[in-house]
């Protein structure tokens, strides 16, 4: 699968066309893990984007503690951290590796360095935050 195929099943880049994605997918760089390695840490400042391309990774509430929880596993083609890449707020939780592996990484900076340049990309990413709104909103009315 190549770069833009796996930025296109994210869902904060559905809508994106391939000249956007061709554009993101420039931004992505390659970052390696070992088994065991934390990629990422709980309350850590929140600054970019992943892709998983190759591995397993898994997604840890309370990382290191007697309470703490896998909450998710993640192979080739999953992603975490989207959200990091509009708010910067600290991370939600923690991700392990499970295995060597490698993931894309974009950065909040380059990405909003994109958004800047294109109006279109940017008018993309609000259709999309506010469907996924909309959506959270309806299942909450249920």
């Amino acid at each position: 699968m190549g770069n833009e195929e796996m930025l296109a099943n994210a869902p904060l880049f559905a809508g994106f066309g391939p000249a956007e994605l061709k554009r993101l997918a420039r931004d992505l760089y390659p970052r390696g893990h070992q088994a065991g390695d934390v990629v990422l840490k709980e309350g850590e400042e929140a600054a970019g984007f992943y892709i998983v391309s190759s591995g397993q990774v898994e997604v840890v509430k309370n990382l290191g503690d007697p309470k703490e929880t896998v909450l998710a596993t993640l192979g080739p083609g999953d992603f975490f951290g989207e959200t990091a890449l509009l708010d910067g707020y600290p991370r939600t939780a923690s991700i392990r590796a499970l295995e060597d592996g490698e993931c894309l990484v974009m950065t909040r900076w380059d990405f909003l360095a994109a958004l800047k340049s294109s109006p279109d990309m940017a008018a993309q990413v609000l259709r999309t935050l506010a469907r996924r709104l909309r959506q959270t909103d309806a299942r909450l009315t249920e």
